[in-house]
């Protein structure tokens, strides 16, 4: 009955499945465990709680030599989500731009567009990487060469941004009333301003939840629904606009003092290059995502829009990428886990992530090879797992609902 009744038969096969698998995981656990004891070894964190020994160039939280390694691995976590969000952001917008590019009836324009997706995608990464990194190092200028009266370089995007060989300096913001700031322990501090605006728009986005909820019952009842745009983008902006009035929130420019820019970010050179490369690189399949969505709908839908006097940008907006979402969304998850995965290619230029934190020095340092990878692979996991449910959410939203 467990094999030939087709009642019970899928059952049974997936017991035997797990049980062949739990053996061939019991049996490598075995083996390893008797492998290391044969060695000396045994198998424990206790590492993480040594003196890390080392520096790391840019960190979100402080950090120095003498903390343990726990807390470089979590400065390496940091740096690769910091990295990864940044360019999934840059990646979906240069993306999405060149994909709706790739259909223009510009020829010119279009084949421009072609040529920058056939090139960064047939080109591995590593290489990319090297060769922005390259051109950062021999070309840009050293931070002296700003200068003077009239210096050799000058500072871009209205005078904010320093390009040099060692790091790019960015505008810091200033805050004219300062509120303080909120001690969480282990040397962490965050800003009580931060808080505010965190709340001013969690709270905004759940009003305009509420708001649009109520206009959807009012059409519902009545079949007229009422104009909300104005009090959604209220809901939304004039809390922050009250915040920033009130905190007095301004750029504070680089500028150059002795040898080097102060008032602003130092960003270090392996951190731009390693996200422009990862966005250039990703933002060209990304193209290739959205072109094919959007090559999916029905011409006959813009027609319509068409007829209905849409112009042809509103129609993009309104009905074609709506539409085209649907077969977006499923490709676009696999991009930024191959984004977030890809970034531990940062050991090319020196920049401390997670594989350059756990997975290089403090592996070198404590001779915990496979504690440090296990660890290693299993964040990778918990990241990934995250992002395709995140992504898997926002997908259920959009895609194509039958009644």
């Amino acid at each position: 009955m467990l094999v030939y009744d087709r009642r019970y038969r899928s059952m049974t096969f997936q017991v035997i499945v797990f049980i062949l698998v739990m053996a061939v995981a019991w049996w490598l656990v075995n083996n390893t465990i008797q492998n290391l004891a044969a060695q000396g070894k045994d198998f424990n964190f206790g590492f993480l709680f040594q003196r890390a020994g080392y520096d790391i160039p840019q960190t979100s939280i402080p950090y120095n030599s003498d903390d343990w390694h726990l807390r470089a691995t979590i400065v390496g976590l940091l740096n690769t989500i910091i990295v990864s969000v940044l360019g999934c952001v840059a990646a979906t917008i240069l993306g999405v731009s060149i994909g709706v590019a790739r259909l223009s009836k510009n020829w010119l324009f279009a084949r421009l567009m072609t040529i920058y997706v056939e090139t960064f995608r047939n080109i591995p990464l590593l290489l990319w990487i090297l060769i922005i990194y390259a051109l950062f190092t021999e070309i840009m200028p050293p931070p002296n060469a700003y200068r003077g009266e009239d210096p050799a370089w000058s500072k871009i995007l209205f005078d904010q941004v320093a390009l040099t060989n060692r790091y790019t300096a960015i505008p810091a913001l200033g805050m004219t009333n300062d509120p303080g700031t909120l001690d969480l322990g282990a040397r962490i501090t965050v800003n009580w301003a931060v808080i505010a605006f965190l709340v001013a728009i969690i709270g905004g986005w759940f009003i305009r939840g509420a708001i649009l909820d109520r206009a959807q019952a009012i059409q519902d009842r009545t079949g007229i629904r009422p104009t909300t745009w104005w009090i959604n983008l209220a809901v939304m902006t004039v809390p922050s606009l009250l915040l920033i009035w009130y905190f007095g929130l301004h750029l504070l420019a680089p500028e150059l003092k002795g040898f080097n820019f102060a008032g602003g970010i130092n960003l270090g050179n392996a951190f731009v290059v390693l996200w422009l490369a990862l966005t250039l690189y990703t933002g060209a399949f990304i193209a290739e995502i959205v072109r094919a969505g959007i090559l999916s709908v029905s011409h006959g839908q813009s027609e319509a829009a068409f007829a209905l006097g849409l112009r042809p940008n509103r129609t993009m907006n309104l009905v074609i990428l709506p539409q085209a979402l649907r077969v977006i969304i499923p490709p676009l998850i696999s991009q930024y886990l191959n984004l977030m995965k890809n970034s531990s290619l940062a050991i090319a230029v020196g920049y401390m992530d997670l594989r350059g934190t756990l997975g290089g020095t403090t592996l070198n340092q404590t001779g915990r090879e496979l504690e440090s990878i296990v660890l290693m692979m299993l964040i990778y996991l918990i990241l990934s797992l995250m992002i395709s449910g995140g992504m898997n959410v926002f997908n259920s939203r959009v895609k194509l609902k039958e009644r």
